[in-house]
Parts: C-alpha cells; structure tokens; sequence
C-alpha cells in the first residue's frame, strides 16, 4: 500500500496534468471554430467554380485536356507509377486522427502493390512520414510537414502544382489523397480520393450540393477558360482538403483532452479518498496507541 506520501505526490501530479489537458483541450477548441469558420466561408467559393467548370465542360464535350479523365496521354504516363499524398499531423495528443489515417493508407499502398504498380510517397505531417519510414517506405518527395503546421494558401498551392507537373509530364499515372474528414466534432472520417485525373462526376457533385446553375457569356472559348480554371481549382481542392484535415485533427484533439480530462478528475478523486482513508487509519492508530499508553 502507498505511503502518505507517495498517494499526495501522485495527486499533485494528477492536478498538474489536469491544468494541462484543460488547456490543450480549450486551445484545440479555439483553434477548431477558427477552421470551421474558414471552410464554411470557402465552401461557397468551391462550389460556384466546381458549378462554373461543369458548364463549360459540357458545353465542349470533346475538350481532351491531359488533366481530365479520358484526357489524351502517352502510353509511357498511363503505366507511370501512382502518387498517393497522404496527411496526417505533426503531434500527438490526438486520439486515433494519425493511427487512422496511416492505418488506411498503409492498407491503399498494399492494395497497389498487388496490383503491380510503383508508388511515390508525399507524406504531409511528420507524423506520416515517421510511420512510413518504420514500415519500410522510402519517402523522398521532400518535407510537407509546414503545410500541417498552418493551412496555408500559397503552400497549398506549392504542393498542387508539384503533383500537377509531375501528373501531366508523365511522372505519375494518378494521384491520390487520402486524409481525414472533418464530419462532426466527435467524428472523423479517413477519405481516399482520386485528385488526378479529374472526372466530370466528381465536379457534377457541385450540383447536388446546392450550387446554383449558370449560364455565362464566354469569351474567349470554353474550353480555352476550362483550361486556365482547371489549375486554379486544383490548387483549391488541396487547400480545401488541408483545412478540412486540420479541423478533423482539432476536433479530435478537443475530444482527446476532455477524454483524459474526465479520466484525470476521477483519477484524482480515487487518490483523494484514497488519501483520505490512509489519512484518517494512521490518526486513528495513534489514538489507540496513546488511549493503550495512558491505560497502562
């Protein structure tokens, strides 16, 4: 049985872990209406030009730009090896965010290889990169990690154009993502989606969502204008999925700290009674030992 002592230590202890739980976890949520309220004001902006590149799309239906599905490439690039961009966070603390992101991707990267085909890594979080180093990946696309730190613009737009050059010089036969899914504050979803190349279902998705339908004067063509908007949605599409992963990974954090938060104050509530018993049987010793002392 623990000492007086050692049963206070470990509330002290206990106390200071709860400062630092109950403080991450109002950080995490801070931090998390700040990513949703920055997707909700980009959602609208997403939706029209998704709307937008399906009219002019169909309205040219025999576009072959590279970048679309069906797009005229060599033979050389449809064999080229797969990209997969994979995200996850740069720390701990978090739950199960990174074990499940890392878990499906270790599993999309198995299917592939029995299928025969090269991959190339693009881990985004050190947390990715780690894990992928451990199971025997090589990771030799450079470090992505700053983009986890801060959901930035101008870095999503680096990243964008790396797997868009490397798609239409015939480096990569297809790109995709895989990352985590902002669904709620208590729940996350691991997704895996095809970034290159670009189907016309997928923009059609715009139409379900809301988007209202257009009808534009073009000038000039509409397939010159699908051509220079089709980069600009892309670079889009990879900052969207870098704020929809980093609003999963503070919501999973926020649940995370409360989680060890509710643990911690019941932790510390048994080591208080705990103390208390052991507190209350050493006086009690006592009382015998002197009422036995003076009886005598």
């Amino acid at each position: 049985m623990a000492t007086l002592k050692e049963t206070k230590s470990r509330i002290e202890s206990v106390k200071g872990t709860l400062k630092i739980t109950s403080a991450m976890k109002l950080v995490a949520s801070a931090k998390l209406r700040k990513a949703q309220a920055t997707i909700e004001n980009l959602l609208p902006y997403e939706l029209e030009l998704r709307s937008l590149m399906l009219s002019l799309a169909s309205s040219d239906p025999s576009c072959g730009n590279p970048l679309l599905a069906g797009g005229e490439r060599s033979d050389a690039a449809r064999t080229a090896p797969v990209a997969v961009a994979a995200v996850a966070s740069n720390s701990s603390l978090c739950g199960a965010f990174n074990s499940n992101v890392i878990r499906e991707t270790l599993h999309r990267l198995s299917e592939l290889k029995a299928e025969g085909r090269e991959v190339v890594l693009f881990c985004v979080g050190r947390k990715m990169a780690d894990a992928m180093r451990r199971n025997g990946y090589e990771v030799t696309t450079g470090d992505w990690s700053a983009l986890v730190a801060k959901a930035d613009y101008e870095r999503s737009c680096s990243l964008a154009d790396t797997l868009t050059m490397g798609y239409l010089e015939g480096k990569y036969s297809r790109v995709e993502l895989i990352y985590n899914h902002f669904v709620s504050s208590s729940r996350q979803q691991v997704r895996c989606e095809t970034f290159l190349p670009l189907s016309l279902s997928d923009l059609s998705a715009a139409e379900q969502t809301g988007a209202s339908p257009v009808d534009p004067i073009l000038e000039p063509s509409p397939s010159e204008l699908f051509a220079a908007l089709l980069p600009r949605a892309l670079k889009l599409n990879i900052y969207a999925v870098m704020l929809d992963s980093q609003a999963a990974e503070h919501a999973a954090r926020t649940v995370a700290m409360q989680m060890a938060t509710d643990n911690g104050q019941k932790m510390l509530s048994d080591l208080t009674l705990e103390y208390n018993k052991a507190r209350q049987q050493k006086i009690t010793s006592e009382i015998l030992d002197i009422v036995g002392g003076s009886a005598q």
